[in-house]
C-alpha cells in the first residue's frame, strides 16, 4: 500500500509562521497605535499672551514637529501648591512619557511626585530642584532685561521708570537689577520704582500698577508679569514699554518699544526626541540670546535708531560673551560693592540673588 508522506511537519511549520507573522502585524500595530504622551501644567492661560502663550505654542511645536508619534496635552490655569501636585499626579498617573510642569511654584510638588512615578520623565521650569528623572529649565531673561534697560535709560525723559513685579523670588529680582545696571550706565540719574502685584497673571492689578507707576512720574513701563495689560495701560496715558515674554504689539502698538520673547520651542522638540530615542537625562539647562531661547520683538515704531544701534550692540556683545549684565562694578541699594571692577557674578550668585542694586527705590519685600 503505498504511503503517503506526513504533513503535519510542514502543517506545524506554517502555523508557527503564520503566528509570528500575526504577533509581528499586532506588535507593529499596537506600537504604531501607541505615540509618546507629552503633558503640560501652565500657571496661567494659554491666552495670556505672555508665559504661558509661548509654552503652549513650544508644545504646538512638538506636535508639528513629530505627528502621530506624539500626543500632548495641557491643563491651564493651575495655581500653584496643591493644586499644581493633584494636577501632576493626575498626569502621570494617566501615561504620560514626559510632563513639562511650567512655573516656579510647581517645583516641590513635581519633585514629590515624581518619586512615586519613577518611570515617567519630569522637567520643571525656573527650579532648582532635580531627581534621576527631574530635570530643571530655564532662560537667561537677564539678558534681555540688560537690553531693554539700555533702551530705558536712552530713551526716558523723567527719569523715572516703573516696573511690575510678580513674586519677589531670585529670577525677578535678578531682572530688575540687570534692567537698572544697564539703564545707569547709559543714565546715571534714571533710577527704577517696583510695584509688586503678587500673582504672574491678573490684568486687573496689571493695569493699577502700570498706572500707579505712571502717576508717580514714570514715562517707561516694564514688567515681569504675563498679560498685555500694562502695556494697554501705558499707550492709553500717552507712555511707553516693554513686552513680557511675547510680542503684544497687537495690543498696545503705539506703546512698545520691543518685547523680550521666550521661545521654547526647539528646547520642548529635543526634550521629547530624547525620550523618544531613549537618550533623555536628567540635566540643568540656563540658555540665554546665544541659543535663541531669549529672543525680541522688533523695535517699535518710536525708537529712535541710535537706540536700536546701542540694543544691538549690548545683544552681539552678550553673544560673543565681551558684555555680562551682572560684570562689575556694582553696588547694592545701600551703596556698597558687591563686585569689583572687572569681574563678574557668577550663576550661584544670580540663582539667589536677594537684594536690589543702587538706582532701584524702595524695600524689597521678603
Amino acid at each position: 500500500m503505498f504511503a503517503l508522506p506526513s504533513l503535519k511537519p510542514t502543517i506545524r511549520k506554517c502555523a508557527f509562521a503564520l503566528s509570528a507573522a500575526l504577533i509581528a502585524v499586532v506588535s507593529s500595530s499596537v506600537m504604531a497605535q501607541d505615540p509618546i504622551k507629552v503633558g503640560f501644567v501652565y500657571v496661567g492661560p494659554v491666552g495670556d499672551h505672555g508665559w504661558t502663550y509661548r509654552h503652549d505654542l513650544g508644545r504646538q511645536a512638538i506636535e508639528a514637529e513629530f505627528g502621530d508619534k506624539v500626543t500632548t496635552t495641557f491643563v491651564e490655569s493651575v495655581a500653584e501648591g496643591a493644586d499644581a501636585e493633584r494636577v501632576i499626579r493626575k498626569l502621570a498617573s494617566d501615561g504620560h512619557d514626559l510632563v513639562f510642569t511650567t512655573s516656579f511654584g510647581y517645583m516641590n510638588p513635581t519633585v514629590k511626585v515624581a518619586k512615586a512615578f519613577p518611570d515617567v520623565k519630569f522637567e520643571h521650569a525656573t527650579g532648582y530642584k532635580r531627581a534621576d528623572n527631574v530635570s530643571t529649565y530655564s532662560a537667561r531673561f537677564y539678558e534681555g532685561r540688560a537690553v531693554i534697560g539700555t533702551m530705558a535709560g536712552m530713551m526716558t525723559k523723567s527719569n523715572i521708570i516703573g516696573y511690575i513685579g510678580s513674586f519677589p523670588i531670585p529670577e525677578v529680582v535678578r531682572g530688575i537689577n540687570a534692567f537698572t545696571i544697564a539703564m545707569r550706565k547709559v543714565n546715571p540719574e534714571a533710577e527704577v520704582r517696583v510695584v509688586w502685584v503678587n500673582s504672574w497673571y491678573d490684568p486687573g492689578k496689571e493695569s493699577d500698577a502700570a498706572k500707579t507707576l505712571i502717576d508717580q512720574g514714570a514715562d517707561i513701563i516694564t514688567q515681569h508679569t504675563d498679560s498685555p495689560a500694562p502695556l494697554q495701560a501705558a499707550q492709553e496715558r500717552g507712555v511707553v514699554g516693554f513686552g513680557q515674554a511675547s510680542d503684544v504689539s497687537a495690543f498696545a502698538p503705539e506703546a512698545q518699544l520691543t518685547a523680550i520673547i521666550d521661545d521654547w520651542n526647539q528646547y520642548y522638540i529635543d526634550r521629547t526626541q530624547a525620550v523618544i530615542d531613549g537618550t533623555w537625562k536628567s540635566e540643568d539647562v540656563w540658555d540665554g540670546i546665544d541659543s535663541g531661547m531669549v529672543a525680541f520683538a522688533d523695535y517699535g515704531p518710536g525708537v529712535p535708531d541710535d537706540v536700536k544701534a546701542a540694543a544691538d550692540v549690548i545683544k552681539n556683545g552678550i553673544i560673543d560673551g565681551s558684555i555680562h549684565p551682572f560684570q562689575g562694578p556694582i553696588k547694592n541699594q545701600a551703596g556698597e560693592e558687591v563686585i569689583a571692577e572687572g569681574e563678574t557674578l557668577d550663576d550661584g550668585v544670580l540663582l539667589g540673588m536677594d537684594y536690589y542694586v543702587e538706582g532701584v527705590q524702595g524695600s524689597l519685600p521678603k
